[in-house]
């Protein structure tokens, strides 16, 4: 399944390819966006907004001084590990113009994944907030790090504001453990230095790496996807090419509640943001709700990006309901399964719909993508332009159309592999330039595909495979379940059975009452054995459930049970 169909399906509005890319590197993109929309608010955070040009102007600083005041050299890969906060786009930028690769990295990781990734890629530097710099203080003198850059949550703001802010964040919240890194060296302090120095920017090819983003991938450990320049360049002109007619070019306010480390939102704001001339409002705390709606409450947002669980949480906020919706034009929706009730009652809450895309950190990241003309809820849309998808069976053996297999992609956004792991690189990417995804999917004769599930949460009851987002999404009906995910737990009679995980205000709510409501969607095998519930959902920073926890959890449980028969 290629993109052509595109040319017969609109022939006046989407294209089948992007067509000749007209930039060889982000900077390209930075450049003429930063001509185009000088003026133009570019990010927003904590009531400070900064324009396209100032963009320009403080990433330049920060390029020199990497420059002058460093032992850097392009090539070098620099560790960003900062939430979603003005310094972000800055350093990024500031970085690509000094020619070094950006290794995205999540704030909230603990020492021993902060020393892998930093090992791993072999960063020599890093830009950390403050709040977590306790934990570099104890991991870079384990790696090659030899340049660390501190910034505290304030940073960016107007000076008496910047003071109040740092000082409420470190001494009164209590949200900055002590540290001592002597080498270490302020963010604001580098950007000082950086005004009065010379830069000399890199000029970066389409083929040269430009981020390396960790990733689980389909197997092993957490490894680096490597982006280039080209790589995240045709994902920007693929998303771009969907929705770039129902976009006005500088006019639009895009909510940015995901983290920019992650490359979904890298690239929708730093990127399809950026070439739009969008103004981004960047959500530090998305778990926070009250600011967060309080943010939204200060600015005309046209454009909303988010997942399910963030959906359902903003929906059931009173001031998020009295909200005015009429600006609202796009929705988009990926990282995880959307849930049909989350999507109608979004709707008809906004009357803007959700459109559901799919992606990889290994595609950076989209693949796939609902027309905004002719969304179809329940998929995941059609293959972006330049984009060619298949589904193969366990043999590798390309199916027909309607048929369950293995979704495989291939097209410019796919990355050139994993860093320094040729032989995971070869698991799943072949020669000729197809990526295995792990998912199981189908695709209709119209081009849409929908996502059956992940090929490893897949649960095989009986020898009949049941998919965990069929159960989610059937329980997420019941008006008493706040959360819920479905796992595979080992059984003697039937190789797996169901147990189902359920988050609920009703005290009163009974397993039996799940397992009812389940009878009424489903047939007997894929009715729970077991439901649990739970005040909370191991979930990452931004509200994905982690099945895979749950599964370790009962593995280690049945593990320990099991102990006392063995030595009897």
């Amino acid at each position: 399944m290629n993109g052509n169909f595109w040319a017969e399906k609109y022939p006046d509005g989407i294209s089948p390819d992007i067509g000749e890319v007209p930039y060889s590197s982000i900077l390209d993109v930075l450049d003429l966006a930063c001509e185009k929309f000088q003026h133009k608010p570019a990010f927003s955070n904590l009531g400070k907004t900064i324009t396209y040009s100032n963009l320009n102007t403080l990433s330049d600083r920060f390029a020199a001084w990497l420059q002058h005041e460093t032992s850097l050299v392009p090539g070098d890969r620099i560790a960003v590990q900062l939430p979603n906060l003005m310094q972000f786009p800055v350093v990024v930028f500031g970085a690509l113009k000094a020619g070094l690769i950006i290794v995205n990295t999540n704030p909230l990781y603990t020492e021993r994944e902060m020393e892998h990734q930093f090992n791993d890629s072999g960063a020599k530097a890093l830009v950390v907030l403050a709040n977590m710099a306790h934990l570099a203080e104890v991991v870079v003198p384990k790696t090659g790090i030899k340049h660390v850059v501190v910034t505290e949550i304030g940073d960016m703001l107007p000076l008496v504001k910047r003071f109040v802010v740092n000082n409420v964040v470190r001494h009164v919240r209590k949200m900055v453990p002590a540290f001592h890194i002597p080498s270490a060296v302020p963010f604001n302090q580098a950007l000082a230095k950086g005004a009065n120095l010379s830069l000399k920017r890199h000029k970066a090819q389409s083929e040269d790496t430009a981020v390396l983003q960790y990733t689980g991938g389909t197997t092993g450990v957490p490894k680096g996807a490597e982006l280039s320049h080209g790589n995240i360049i045709a994902n920007m002109l693929q998303i771009l090419g969907m929705v770039k007619n129902d976009i006005t070019l500088g006019r639009e306010v895009i909510v940015a509640p995901l983290p920019l480390y992650h490359i979904y939102s890298f690239t929708v704001h730093c990127m399809v943001g950026l070439v739009t001339g969008m103004h981004s409002l960047l959500i530090t705390n998305p778990r926070d709700l009250t600011a967060f709606v309080k943010d939204l409450q200060k600015y005309p947002f046209t454009v909303m990006v988010g997942l399910n669980t963030l959906f359902n949480g903003l929906m059931k906020n009173k001031d998020f309901q009295a909200l005015s919706f009429k600006r609202m034009k796009i929705t988009l929706s990926g990282g995880m399964a959307l849930q049909m009730d989350t999507a109608k009652r979004w709707e008809n809450m906004t009357g803007c719909a959700i459109s559901e895309g799919f992606g990889m950190t290994e595609a950076s990241p989209v693949i796939t993508l609902n027309p905004l003309s002719d969304n179809r809820l329940g998929t995941i849309g059609m293959p972006l332009p330049s984009t060619h998808l298949k589904v193969v069976d366990e043999d590798g053996e390309e199916l027909g159309v309607g048929d369950v297999g293995e979704l495989c992609i291939r097209g410019p956004q796919v990355m050139k592999g994993y860093w320094k792991r040729p032989e995971e690189t070869a698991k799943t990417l072949t020669d000729d330039g197809w990526l295995s995804t792990g998912d199981i999917a189908t695709i209709d004769e119209d081009g849409y595909v929908r996502i059956v599930d992940r090929k490893k949460d897949m649960i095989s009851v009986s020898g009949f495979n049941v998919y965990p987002n069929e159960l989610e999404d059937v329980l997420a009906r019941h008006p008493d379940v706040e959360q819920c995910a479905a796992i595979g737990v080992p059984c003697e009679k039937t190789g797996e059975k169901i147990k189902m995980f359920v988050v609920t205000k009703n005290s009163g709510l009974t397993e039996d009452d799940i397992r009812t409501h389940f009878r009424q969607y489903v047939t007997g095998y894929k009715v729970p054995k077991i439901v649990e519930f739970r005040e909370e959902l191991p979930t990452t920073n931004v509200g994905k459930i982690l099945r895979r926890a749950l599964r370790d959890e009962e593995l280690a449980k049945q593990a320990k049970a099991s102990k006392p028969a063995m030595a009897e």
